[in-house]
């Protein structure tokens, strides 16, 4: 009979955990990412807090000083109504927040749904849907603002084309 006085220690290498952190050191050593990932966080900081740190009202029209250059007063410069560019960007922040990520998770629903539907039934069904979807991507293509709610400026600027 042998006895074992003591065991050997048994080394265990997570090979995944290592990879992980081994591109997390990668990533962190970039200065590209470090650059964007502070872009991100600003914008993220906007969404959540903007109209707590604008620096003007972005609703205010101030129509002299309208079409300013950007200056120490207004970063961005100024509108044709005269509102703060940067305080109206940082408001913005926030709708864009909710809206891209909502038009992202839209597009791919639609698109997996449209994809599944025609690649199941194909034949007519298939050639149906595609020329639609054709059709919808040459309009955009050609008229980006086709399905944008109309604005006052729309208006103006067709006054103007017209007469």
């Amino acid at each position: 009979m042998s006895t074992v006085d003591e065991l050997a220690p048994i080394v265990v290498h997570d090979s995944a955990r290592e990879s992980r952190q081994e591109r997390l050191r990668l990533v962190l050593r970039s200065k590209t990412f470090l650059v964007g990932a502070v872009i991100v966080a600003f914008w993220v900081f906007c969404a959540l807090f903007g109209p707590a740190v604008v620096p003007d009202d972005p609703y205010a029209d101030d129509i002299l000083n309208k079409l300013q250059p950007p200056s120490s007063e207004h970063w961005f410069g100024t509108d044709r109504l005269g509102r703060d560019v940067f305080s109206r960007v940082i408001v913005g922040a926030r709708d864009i927040l909710v809206v891209a990520p909502l038009a992202a998770l839209l597009g791919t629903v639609l698109g997996t749904a449209l994809g599944l539907v025609t690649g199941y039934f194909r034949g007519l069904a298939d050639e149906a849907i595609m020329r639609v979807v054709d059709a919808f991507l040459a309009v955009m293509r050609t008229q980006p603002g086709a399905l944008a709610e109309p604005s006052d400026d729309d208006a103006e600027r067709h006054l103007r084309a017209v007469g």
